[in-house]
């Protein structure tokens, strides 16, 4: 009978874009016993997760913590906090998700204007200023890292425009957080919004805000709480959601603890964990780990005679697009991966799909031993597939890397 007999998961190495292998420590934090959520332990705990969830962002903002739901929930939540019917977005979009930008924006009845280019390489910032020049948005909001196609997009010189000019700059770290250098406050970002599923390697399940003084003002002018709560705080400008209200959620984050929702207690248990492992080893150690796990990956592809999607110059360390081989079937080389070698890898989306492979380098499954694993499996599956490849080059050319490395 369905449901009688319990499930089996196979074993899997996970080199996809998200999610990613979850540290061993990780799962076995979220079988630890459930407490009440505001038990004074386990407030505790979310204290100690709100301070280091601004480590890896390399920001002294007050307001950081976690969102219940996947990294796409942080993404509305943070725009609908600003956004008010009519406000003026602009959206820079070199892949898919900036695209998502655009959609939360729309739905919550802003008047979105993209600014678009081939998927290839990121914008120019001069092209990105001279757009906001042009338009005078309320607010600019882009992808740092677009896993679509690997592509990381440099952030400064715009940030610094838009806080010049007194525009709200709202950023995606959705698949860099944690692996890659992000300086929310050198780079003038005013909200940034991360995930758990990539480089902190805790299961899909929550999004990672942050924000300064200048986005606090405004979500505190749109506070309301709710009705059940007190029919004093009405507010005709009050953000659109209850459950991603940020105006209520820094304040169940915060001091006053109000009862907002039952906070997912395992899954706060997971981030702590996953977040004290970054943080113990060290956030520039993990920069290196991913850059250093990127360029044994990139020297086993080229090395097989494979191309790598984009400009390399602006290539994110933590994904690597591939162009999948003229005459063979990208998605039947992923289905032999998975089903003989126990290998997972990504396709993509839009105009990518079925011309690119991603593998993925983030956090916990960035190890030695996947990136190996993952180039023999990938070279053996295209030797079966019959490509034209360069046989038994890749894993020595990732070894090379690695032992130059360590000498």
């Amino acid at each position: 009978m369905i449901g009688m007999q319990p499930f089996n998961t196979p074993t899997r190495t996970i080199m996809t874009p998200g999610p990613v292998e979850a540290y061993p420590s990780v799962l076995r934090a979220m079988a630890t016993p459930v407490l009440g959520q505001f038990d004074p332990i386990f407030l505790t705990i979310m204290d100690e997760v709100k301070e280091m969830i601004k480590i890896p962002f390399q920001t002294t903002n007050e307001e950081a913590f976690a969102i219940d739901g996947t990294s796409r929930s942080g993404l509305e939540a943070g725009l609908i906090a600003l956004i008010e019917p009519g406000d003026k977005v602009l959206i820079p979009a070199y892949g898919r998700f900036a695209y998502l930008l655009g959609e939360i924006a729309e739905r919550a009845k802003a008047e979105v204007i993209y600014l678009e280019k081939e998927w290839d390489s990121v914008f120019l910032a001069s092209d990105v200023i001279k757009a906001i020049e042009t338009h005078q948005p309320k607010i600019v909001a882009m992808v740092h890292g677009e896993t679509a196609n690997g592509q990381m997009q440099p952030l400064a010189s715009i940030g610094s425009y838009c806080r010049e000019n007194d525009i709200f700059f709202v950023v995606d770290t959705v698949a860099t957080y944690g692996g890659v250098e992000i300086k929310v406050d050198e780079w003038k970002i005013d909200i940034a919004i991360a995930g758990t599923q990539k480089c902190v390697s805790v299961p899909s399940g929550l999004s990672l805000i942050t924000y300064n003084d200048r986005v606090k003002k405004v979500i505190e002018s749109r506070y309301q709480q709710e009705l059940g709560l007190s029919k004093e705080f009405r507010n005709k400008r009050h953000i659109s959601s209850n459950y991603l209200d940020l105006s209520q959620l820094q304040r169940y984050w915060g001091n006053e603890r109000i009862n907002h929702h039952t906070e997912a207690t395992s899954m706060i248990y997971a981030l702590h964990e996953g977040l004290r492992l970054l943080t113990n080893e060290g956030i520039e150690m993990s920069f290196k780990r991913h850059l250093l796990n990127d360029k044994a990956i990139q020297a086993g592809i080229e090395a097989m005679g494979l191309s790598i999607y984009g400009d390399k110059s602006t290539k994110m360390p933590t994904v690597t697009p591939i162009m999948i081989p003229k005459g063979i079937d990208g998605d039947s080389v992923r289905e032999m991966l998975l089903n003989e070698f126990g290998v997972e890898i990504a396709s993509s989306f839009g105009p990518l799909k079925g011309k690119v492979w991603r593998i993925g380098n983030m956090g916990y499954s960035s190890r030695k031993e996947n990136v190996l694993h993952v180039l023999g499996a990938l070279e053996a599956a295209l030797i079966y597939q019959g490509a034209d490849i360069k046989v038994g080059k890749a894993t020595q050319a990732a070894l090379e890397v690695y032992l130059m490395t360590s000498k």
